[in-house]
Formats: structure tokens, C-alpha cells, sequence
């Protein structure tokens, strides 16, 4: 399984392309290390999934009920926009224009882990998410999310 971490800046060239920091590229499995799949976030950010979290995904969305709407309506909205993309000889990735937009991205970008993807971010807006939360507001978020896990396993 590929788990990330840590958080990185990065700029955006007037191409579109920009650098994957060499921390992440370090965490990569060997095999395979340049191909990815890019997507639009939950949030307005872009979900960047090595090839290794991206199949397994992907097979579990295929095997889900065609005759469902909400399924299709899933499909649709998460698949929309998913791109492939590879490490050029550079070490850079190019995003493509509408999933820039869809994230607002500027010049500087922040990349993230989240655990077997990474988020990238507009530099600004990732500076507001954080802003946003007290820390008391992450305490209660925490509990709430760790206490569901717990329940989970009982």
C-alpha cells in the first residue's frame, strides 16, 4: 500500500507544469512511479493518485450497480475531468487547463498527503482552509472522526 507524507510548495510555469517534490517522488514505489491520475477533489482542490491507488479505485467504481442513479450520478461527477498523466524527464507534471480552473490554481500551488493520494492545492486557498478552523472546532472534528473509527471496530 502507498502512504504519503508530508506537504510541499510548488509553482505552476506558464505551461502548466510543475515540479513533483522529491519528497514524494521518494515515497513512490519504484515500478511505476511516473504514471498517475489526476481528479478534481472533494474540496476545490485536485486529487493526485499514483497508478497503484488509482486501479483499485477505479475497479470498485466499475463494479458498483449501472441500474442505480445514484451510482450514475457518482460516476459521472467523480469521473469527470479524471486525467492520466506521467512524470516527464524533468520530474514535472503537467495539469490541464479545466481542472486548473476547477481548483483555482494560481502560481503557487501546495501539495499534501492524504494518505495513498496527494492533494494539490492552490497556495491561498489551502493558507484559508486552515485559517478557518479554530483549534478547539479540530479538537471536536478529531474526536468525531476518531470515535467513528472506534465504533467502527467493535
Amino acid at each position: 500500500m502507498i502512504g504519503f507524507i508530508g506537504e510541499y510548495e510548488s509553482t505552476v510555469d506558464a505551461k502548466g507544469r510543475f515540479l513533483l517534490p522529491s519528497g514524494f517522488k521518494k515515497q513512490l514505489p519504484e515500478a511505476d512511479n511516473a504514471l498517475f491520475v489526476l481528479n478534481r477533489g472533494f474540496e476545490k482542490c485536485l486529487t493526485l493518485y499514483p497508478i497503484q491507488s488509482w486501479e483499485p479505485l477505479y475497479k470498485d467504481i466499475s463494479l458498483l450497480n449501472d441500474f442505480d442513479p445514484k451510482v450514475r450520478d457518482f460516476r459521472r461527477y467523480f469521473l469527470n475531468g479524471a486525467t492520466q498523466i506521467e512524470l516527464d524527464s524533468a520530474g514535472r507534471l503537467l495539469l490541464p487547463k479545466n481542472l486548473m480552473e476547477y481548483a483555482s490554481l494560481g502560481k503557487d500551488i501546495v501539495l499534501v498527503s492524504a494518505v495513498n493520494k496527494i492533494e494539490i492545492w492552490d497556495k491561498n486557498k489551502y493558507q484559508q482552509f486552515f485559517d478557518a478552523m479554530t483549534p478547539e472546532a479540530y479538537s471536536k472534528l478529531a474526536n468525531e472522526v476518531m470515535n467513528k473509527k472506534e465504533d467502527s471496530n467493535s
